[in-house]
């Protein structure tokens, strides 16, 4: 279950990638272990935390 309201290239703060960071945590922590809900909740954390990285490579300084 990806995040389908938010298209993959809508630009979004890195605020809004927070929020939507905690949103996918909470539905991991909520799913079962391993199931499918639990793997695509992982998938959209890790999608989320290249955007923020990203985010926060571009920043002067960088925020490492």
């Amino acid at each position: 279950m990806t995040n389908q309201n938010v298209p993959a290239t809508t630009p979004r703060s890195r605020e809004q990638l927070m929020d939507e960071w905690r949103a996918a945590r909470a539905r991991r922590h909520a799913a079962e272990l391993g199931g499918e809900d639990f793997r695509a909740a992982c998938d959209d954390i890790a999608r989320i935390e290249v955007e923020i990285a990203r985010i926060e490579r571009a920043m002067d300084p960088p925020r490492v």
